[in-house]
């Protein structure tokens, strides 16, 4: 089930790559830099989670194939749903703002969550909260850094989490009773939205909120008549 649903993700990637080709760009770029992070599962497993995975390999390694395809899809789709749904295009900084000091930070922009999280991880909570409150904090430092982007960081976390909620309701339909048996329920707060835990709800709001400006941080010198 975890190898179905890792995999479902890529129907919408795959759509939207089809059917939006001026976001091809962005959307490998961001699966390329997303799909590394499913190799970071060992540490959720099986303090957040315990999915029964091909080869068995997350109970026995805590590594899995299917984090790697999750990671991969959700990157691409929340690099540019909020610019799919809107029409809005790739607005690099205009050339006479190029100069404004924040515009010095935004690789301390694009790198908060991954400082914040090694600093927040050994607080003793599961490593969902750490997870989440970086994303949370690169989406700030995003805004900061980018205040042309603050709709667009606000939308996007909205409509990656009716995205993701959509997902997750469908695995609970697809094998009822699976979210209660593979999450972690007790480690976490309890919380539940529709019978899906909050921590997946914040998860899902905080990633769409981050990587939605991630490509807009890594091409913000591009021309604005420049192909992005």
């Amino acid at each position: 089930m975890w190898a179905v649903w890792a995999s479902a993700f890529l129907v919408p990637w795959l759509g939207l790559y089809l059917f939006f080709p001026s976001h091809r760009r962005a959307m490998l770029w961001a699966s390329v830099f997303t799909a590394p992070f499913g190799l970071t599962e060992p540490l959720f497993v099986p303090e957040y989670w315990n999915p029964p995975s091909l080869f068995d390999l997350a109970r026995t390694t805590g590594f899995d194939i299917e984090s790697i395809i999750f990671c991969f899809g959700i990157g691409g789709s929340g690099a540019v749903l909020y610019n799919v749904m809107t029409g809005a295009g790739w607005n690099p900084v205009p050339a006479g703002e190029r100069t404004a000091p924040r515009h010095r930070y935004h690789g301390l922009a694009i790198a908060t969550p991954f400082i914040a999280f090694v600093l927040l991880y050994y607080f003793p909570w599961n490593p969902i909260y750490p997870s989440i409150t970086a994303m949370f904090l690169g989406a700030l430092a995003t805004m900061a850094c980018r205040p042309d982007l603050k709709t667009k960081t606000w939308i996007g976390g909205l409509l990656f989490l009716v995205h993701y909620a959509v997902f997750l309701w469908g695995l609970e339909g697809l094998a009822p009773g699976y979210i209660g048996r593979v999450w972690n329920l007790d480690a976490l707060s309890g919380l539940n939205v529709m019978g899906m835990p909050v921590e997946e709800l914040l998860f899902a709001t905080a990633f769409g909120m981050y990587w939605a400006g991630v490509y807009d941080h890594f091409t913000w010198r591009r021309s604005s008549s420049g192909e992005r």
